[in-house]
């Protein structure tokens, strides 16, 4: 389960999408990219090849409600 999902827009003009993504996922935060094309480019730590499947469903069904609703 992700946890204190947050995001903001890389860029001023909120019309060019692209945002910076933060969470916690088992105890560990993770920073990354999320690109208009939906592809998520983790910065620092990525999550365990087991699990980054699963966290790439949860955020972009996060995305989904959040920004695209």
């Amino acid at each position: 389960m992700i946890q204190h999902f947050s995001f903001k827009p890389i860029f001023e003009n909120i019309q060019i999408p692209g945002w910076t993504i933060s969470f916690f996922y088992k105890q560990q935060r993770y920073n990354a990219e999320y690109k208009k094309d939906g592809s998520i480019v983790f910065i620092g730590a990525t999550p365990a090849t087991d699990d980054l499947t699963a966290v790439e469903k949860l955020v972009h069904e996060l995305m989904l409600f959040h920004v695209y609703e």
